[in-house]
């Protein structure tokens, strides 16, 4: 994809094209930014594979709704429903329903998702997690571990 003075602005991934029932919208693309498949492409070049921040939980996200409707204490975030065994999150003390609000100096809302806060940092980097348990706020220091994919 290249914008009107020629120049690379992101990579194709999917077009929808109409299937001629009028209920698929005619055109509708996606693209990879290309800022980020530049940082991809370095990185494989560099290490031969794609490296990701890691802090091993699995979670469910929060919004006010599933806040309201489960009585949880934080409206924006992500609850953790599990934390895998001998994790970055295990080693800094995160606990299953510990609700993770912000990494560092970024709050997750509607605009900032979890996964992209959290990939806003890199492997091996230490960042302060704010959480919600029960009902008090915590700062939790973590290191990020790293997983890779290809």
């Amino acid at each position: 994809m290249v914008n009107l003075a020629g120049k690379v602005i992101g990579i194709n991934t999917l077009v929808v094209r109409g299937t001629g029932s009028g209920t698929v919208a005619e055109g509708l693309g996606f693209a990879i930014p290309i800022n980020t498949a530049q940082a991809v492409a370095q990185q494989i070049l560099q290490k031969g594979y794609v490296s990701h921040p890691y802090l091993g939980i699995r979670w469910q996200a929060n919004t006010p709704n599933i806040a309201a409707r489960d009585r949880l204490p934080a409206d924006w975030g992500v609850y953790v429903t599990d934390v895998n065994a001998n994790s970055p999150a295990t080693k800094a003390g995160l606990r299953q329903g510990d609700i993770i609000t912000g990494i560092d100096d970024v709050t997750m809302d509607e605009t900032h998702s979890y996964l992209n806060t959290l990939f806003l940092h890199q492997p091996g980097e230490q960042v302060t997690l704010v959480v919600v348990r029960n009902t008090q706020t915590l700062k939790i220091q973590v290191t990020l571990g790293e997983s890779s994919s290809g």
